[in-house]
């Protein structure tokens, strides 16, 4: 009878071409990975490995044998999600994963009307980038994702930002629901006596003189900068959001950042202003179509539209544009899940 751990080890042999890097690849010692081939060997009656150079070369039979491995060992992994799922659901627990800016915004709202309509449900939140987002829904770890999106990109595609958000790519596997939420126009913060504090919206190409509070991973803002025609002058970096709101509080310099990202009682020496022509992206949820079906991830849905509409208010309140409405009925199809950085 196949030994399962053995069918590991022939996969590991397999993508790692040595016994001491598949022990690696496995967590298993090297004489471990050794014996349990030499097992293998005796069980299937045929020579798997052959020694070459440093390494191992499968032979015939053995790369057939990894193959029907992977194959194996992946239907055993969507058993072992699936059952996952269905055990979550059963307690009434739903895992969200979610870019930080949506754990600082969207889900602390969503989750307390959730709480009220439904006490009975528990919320395991994560706060991961948009494509590792992505990845633990598709593995099966999450029931929700919560990404950002810009028009023309996918949720698991590598991002620009420091990863606190990052965009992914986002055209959803075909048993994915995609549900848009809000557009989420990109902010420059500036003191609040700053001679253009008083627009509406700021062109990148008004703020070539400006000192800058930018974050390590900034060459999608600079290239913008130079299509503006200038190059910005980095006086301070940082990769978390409050340090370089609290940098343009004290007149530091000025600073970008995602409206939904933005502290909800914000520093009133700091005034956000989105960037005129820089392309919003949007916060979609992702779900499985079978969880769908659940009642605990329709109420946290409800509870997140819910959450939306109070952000679309308090921007109607404010008079200064920050978010935006997005169709929830038909969600857009290919479109790129940003992996920005808030």
């Amino acid at each position: 009878m196949l030994d399962i751990h053995q069918l590991a080890v022939i996969a590991g042999v397999a993508r790692a071409g040595s016994y001491t890097a598949a022990a690696e690849l496995l967590g298993y010692t090297q004489p471990a990975v050794s014996y349990r081939m030499r097992a293998l060997e005796r069980t299937i009656g045929v020579q798997l490995a052959v020694r070459s150079g440093r390494g191992v070369r499968l032979t015939p039979a053995g790369r057939r044998l990894a193959q029907h491995a992977e194959v194996v060992l992946s239907a055993l992994g969507a058993v072992e999600d699936e059952f996952r799922t269905y055990a979550a659901h059963a307690r009434g627990m739903v895992r969200v994963s979610a870019i930080h800016s949506a754990c600082a915004s969207l889900l602390p709202g969503a989750v307390a009307r959730l709480r009220s309509a439904r006490p009975d449900v528990q919320i395991v939140l994560e706060r991961a980038t948009s494509p590792d987002a992505y990845r633990s829904l598709r593995d099966g770890t999450s029931d929700v994702a919560l990404v950002s999106v810009r028009d023309g990109s996918r949720p698991d595609e590598p991002g620009h930002g420091t990863g606190t958000d990052s965009e992914a790519e986002a055209d959803p596997d075909a048993d994915v629901v995609d549900f848009p939420l809000i557009s989420d126009p990109r902010c420059v913060l500036l003191p609040y006596d700053h001679p253009l504090a008083d627009l509406r919206t700021i062109p990148l190409s008004a703020l070539a003189d400006e000192a800058w509070v930018l974050d390590e991973d900034r060459e999608e803002f600079t290239a913008a900068c130079a299509r503006a025609g200038f190059e910005p002058r980095t006086v301070a970096i940082t990769n978390d959001p409050a340090t370089a709101h609290d940098l343009v509080a004290h007149g530091v310099g000025a600073a970008v950042a995602e409206g939904l990202a933005l502290p909800p009682r914000p520093d009133p020496r700091v005034v956000a202003r989105p960037l005129r022509g820089w392309p919003p992206r949007r916060v979609h949820a992702l779900l499985r179509a079978e969880a769908r079906r659940t009642p605990a991830v329709e109420a946290l849905l409800a509870a997140l539209r819910e959450a939306v509409e109070d952000h679309l208010a308090a921007d109607g309140d404010s008079g200064v544009p920050r978010w935006g409405r997005v169709d929830l009925a038909t969600p857009p199809r290919g479109a790129e899940v940003d992996a920005s950085v808030v």
